[in-house]
């Protein structure tokens, strides 16, 4: 009966029930009496919380159960075990008991395998799976070679419930026949081929998000980022969903093997059940693979590829050369840059050419209007942004100039430029006006003209030919 028990209380643990484990464990104890088995099975159902409280309530476990079985080789091992593993500095006292355990372990059972596994202990590893493979992994690599070794998937989940219902306390045997019997039905291939080449799939998912980020930011295709981000969730979804079945998987074996420990069966009875087909020992799972670590190093060979692109073309800038006219559309023009320059605020190691030029008739009066009036620089822009444009670009001081009528953001400025432009009316000759500026990457430029009955487009139209007509770009 106390095997039975010891039984029951190790798989509810196994299960994730720790504390209906507690409860089984300590109604037998109080019921029929101490036994260094059954204590040690409640201690393991302590530590198997993996927290400070219950590794406490673990230790009183383990000095109970040794001072009625002060040379059970069960308990000395694995208390040694939890005082070798303490914090000294969070619990002295239980980490200074270890070595005392231990030679009380050498002299009981000096050739042991619970010696030597209370021996290379460490000093703050915990009991909880940091050591381990995961769960999860263990769940796909079994049912990636059940589907793998059976000629359909319906006979691997065949196979699996068989061994399942040849152990029923054996959560791994219960895990693998739930996750087969879930992945075999039909309809389920996708989720069956990203459980056999879930590698290969993500890399590929990632390949071909990493190539529409390369387009981007190459400019050899105009995909947006939120397009690229947009295609990796959708190409993502499979994994989630697959995800979601493993989850499931786990628990519906979890309360399957629970089931199994309250209903009591024997191993006996249960393989008979199976018709004569005992479980097999599974194979062990291995941390990492060959092919894991192939995959591992092909992604992050993608991810520096890039990442370099990106890194490239943040620090890439078109080049333009500035073309001062000393003459424009049969006028004549005039340098301004002692009297004016829009562009000081920006550092001198960003500049590389600049020109503000003024444009009125010939015969033009000394203080007549200006017809055109354009300032450019060239440079290393690179961290320009539309942002910039819209909203800091434009000096503010000219905005006061006149009265502002409207102000919007254009479709595109010169060479493709992000652009912004007004319309006003000049104070001192009532003439009504507009002024544009625009930015990209390598250049800012900004022209004011006489606008009277021009629409947007109009404006717009004028800044684009006057830009273009400034700017050249370098190789045209």
């Amino acid at each position: 009966m106390r095997d039975d028990v010891r039984e029951q209380v190790d798989a509810l643990v196994a299960a994730g029930r720790p504390a209906e484990a507690r409860a089984t464990a300590r109604t037998a104890l109080d019921t029929d009496g101490p036994d260094a088995r059954l204590l040690l099975a409640l201690a393991r159902a302590h530590l198997a919380e993996d927290d400070d409280d219950h590794d406490d309530a673990a230790e009183r476990v383990f000095r109970e159960g040794l001072d009625t079985f002060p040379d059970d080789i069960g308990l000395l091992a694995e208390y040694a075990e939890l005082c070798a593993r303490t914090d000294a500095l969070d619990r002295p006292g239980r980490h200074a008991r270890g070595p005392v355990l231990l030679a009380r372990l050498r002299e009981l059972a000096p050739y042991s395998p619970e010696l030597l596994r209370a021996e290379a202990a460490g000093s703050s590893v915990s009991t909880s799976t940091k050591d381990s493979v995961s769960v999860r992994r263990v769940q796909s690599f079994d049912a990636a070679r059940a589907f793998a070794d059976a000629p359909t998937p319906q006979a691997a989940a065949d196979q699996a419930a068989q061994w399942a219902a040849a152990a029923p306390r054996d959560l791994r045997l219960a895990v693998l026949a739930e996750t087969t019997a879930a992945l075999a039905a039909p309809g389920r291939t996708w989720p069956r081929l990203l459980l056999s080449r879930g590698l290969e799939c993500c890399f590929a998912t990632g390949a071909v998000v990493a190539v529409l980020v390369v387009l981007r930011i190459t400019g050899l295709l105009a995909v947006p980022f939120g397009v690229a981000t947009g295609v990796g969730l959708l190409l993502g979804l499979p994994f989630l969903g697959l995800r979601r079945q493993l989850r499931a998987a786990r628990e519906r074996a979890a309360d399957r093997m629970a089931a199994a420990v309250t209903e009591a069966v024997p191993d006996e009875e249960a393989g008979a059940e199976g018709d004569g087909f005992g479980p097999p020992e599974l194979r062990p799972v291995p941390r990492v693979t060959r092919r894991e670590y192939a995959f591992a190093g092909a992604g992050l060979a993608l991810l520096l590829v890039v990442g370099a692109a990106a890194y490239a073309s943040s620090l890439a800038y078109p080049r333009y050369d500035i073309v001062a006219h000393d003459t424009f559309r049969g006028l004549q023009g005039f340098d301004l840059r002692e009297e004016f320059d829009p562009f000081a605020a920006i550092p001198d190691n960003e500049r590389e050419e600049s020109t503000v030029r003024v444009y009125v008739a010939e015969d033009a009066a000394p203080d007549a209007a200006a017809e055109y009036l354009v300032a450019v620089t060239t440079g290393d822009f690179h961290e320009m942004r539309e942002s910039f444009v819209y909203d800091g670009v434009l000096p503010k001081e000219m905005e006061q100039v006149g009265i502002v009528h409207d102000t919007w953001r254009a479709e595109a400025g010169p060479h493709g430029a992000w652009m912004r432009c007004l319309r006003y009316t000049e104070v001192a000759t009532s003439t009504l006006r507009a002024m544009c500026v625009w930015g990209d990457k390598g250049s800012i430029g900004m022209v004011l003209f006489t606008a009277t009955d021009k629409n947007h487009d109009a404006v717009e139209d004028t800044a684009r030919s006057v830009g273009a007509g400034f700017l050249q770009p370098v190789g045209d």
